[in-house]
């Protein structure tokens, strides 16, 4: 490869490169494994990655995540070329917007690949501009260099015939007065635009963690001035795709961690930010004297229809058994939602605030954000640091989720007992159970190990 141009050599350099870094991610602890070794060889994984890109597709509108059973068609649509809605929506991207990836997971690292920047331009922009440099850098056999170009090129491309799924719910609404014109009917459901949610994601993160905003955050609490404005999104809804293998929907799914954020359908005049501040005068959630957790979402007419099942002595049957842990399965959901809506409208670290009387298990649940904050480290308060040091811990150490079940599954025994001390109550070690998965499941940002742990118990 000596007769490669400076541009070349940059090329080889940067795959090159990559593949020892996967070489090495791959074979740590084994690096005397020669016939593992082998498949690194610069030629040997390029020629195994331009078969493997067949089998995942370049894409902005992901079909899987409306239901991940959907089998049809992924689309790749460039912003530019929507059309122009006075509404928010993916054509407001312009020309800066995430391409997504679908298909083989096993094949995302040949994206990867094609994602490294060389010149001001990914590998991928190269290869589909058919450059020289990068081909010459590929391999000295120009055939083979022209075939694996074209492969990977081709991870943009278009369905000859796209097709759509029952599970891909595009319900049409008769909007017109023909039923038998197409353009009289109005899509109820679009295409998923992975491109869209991954920008709506990032900017609610900077909005959250981002230095600038953490800075006017601060200034706001302590009633500074401040040279930005401060952004805050509340009653944000955390929508999770995939469950535990988000990397099933889509490459940027995954980075996500399946996380894409849903703003409060409200128009601006009913537009009420809910408001937990009386939380910090509390000594718990599951007891306060206004009943915010009892009044919350159906919980209460759950907590009716449980007692009336159980009010009627039914039968100690499979089928009893399935309907009252369907009752009580629902009932920790909107636990689950309750803590959701707390940690959607406050700003990360709420319960640093001095007022903050909830003891650290639930102050861990409601508002876990605060672990991403930077320890305080204040000359005049020198407890603060060791405190949050403390909190991050905790959290880390993750017991506070079996306390927080514990404390839901006595509250709702007691709400049980209030309604009829006649009643046959539940069993501690059940309601401990449904209660801690459903704080973990929508407990985000839930450290990874943390999460396998739980999958484990």
């Amino acid at each position: 490869m000596s007769n490669l141009t400076d541009r070349g050599t940059a090329f080889r350099a940067a795959i090159a490169g990559f593949i020892d870094a996967r070489r090495e991610a791959k074979l740590k602890g084994k690096e005397d494994d020669a016939e593992a070794a082998s498949k690194y060889d610069y030629a040997g994984w390029l020629a195994d990655a331009a078969r493997r890109v067949g089998q995942i597709q370049a894409v902005t509108h992901v079909l899987k995540a409306t239901h991940p059973d959907a089998r049809g068609s992924s689309l790749h649509v460039q912003p530019s070329a929507l059309s122009q809605h006075a509404e928010v929506g993916s054509h407001l991207l312009g020309t800066d917007y995430a391409e997504d990836v679908v298909g083989n997971a096993a094949a995302l690292d040949v994206f990867k690949l094609l994602k490294l920047e060389v010149d001001g331009k990914r590998l991928l922009n190269w290869m589909q501009a058919g450059d020289a440099d990068l081909a010459a850098a590929l391999s000295g056999d120009v055939d083979e260099s022209r075939r694996w170009m074209q492969a990977f090129a081709a991870l943009v491309h278009a369905d000859t015939r796209p097709a759509t799924h029952p599970m891909a719910k595009q319900l049409y609404w008769l909007a017109g007065d023909t039923p038998y014109d197409d353009s009289h009917y109005q899509l109820l459901q679009p295409m998923f635009s992975s491109a869209l949610a991954h920008a709506v994601h990032a900017e609610i993160q900077d909005a959250r963690f981002g230095e600038i905003n953490k800075a006017a955050r601060q200034a706001r609490r302590e009633n500074k001035p401040a040279e930005t404005t401060y952004r805050d999104y509340r009653d944000l809804v955390v929508r999770k795709l995939g469950g535990t293998k988000p990397q099933n929907i889509s490459q940027l799914n995954s980075e996500r961690g399946g996380v894409n954020y849903l703003f409060t359908s409200l128009p601006p005049r009913a537009w009420k930010s809910r408001e937990f501040t009386s939380l910090l005068k509390l000594d718990s959630v599951f007891d306060d004297p206004h009943g915010a957790l009892k009044r919350f979402g159906g919980i209460r007419e759950l907590l009716d229809t449980l007692s009336d099942f159980l009010r009627e002595n039914p039968a100690p049957v499979m089928e009893t058994r399935q309907h009252r842990e369907r009752i009580e399965l629902a009932i920790g959901q909107e636990l689950a939602t309750f803590g959701a809506a707390i940690r959607g409208s406050q700003p990360a670290g709420w319960s640093r605030e001095d007022s903050c009387r909830l003891p650290l298990c639930e102050r861990l649940w409601l508002d876990p954000e605060r672990t991403e904050l930077e320890p305080r480290n204040d000359p005049e308060h020198p407890h603060w640091q060791a405190d949050d040091l403390a909190f991050n811990e905790a959290y880390e150490h993750g017991d506070w989720a079996e306390e927080v079940a514990g404390r839901f599954g006595r509250w709702l025994n007691d709400e049980l007992r209030k309604r009829s001390d006649k009643l046959v109550m539940l069993g501690e070690a059940e309601m401990r159970h449904f209660a801690r998965q459903a704080v973990l499941d929508v407990a985000w940002p839930i450290p990874l190990r943390r999460r396998s742990k739980a999958g484990a118990a």
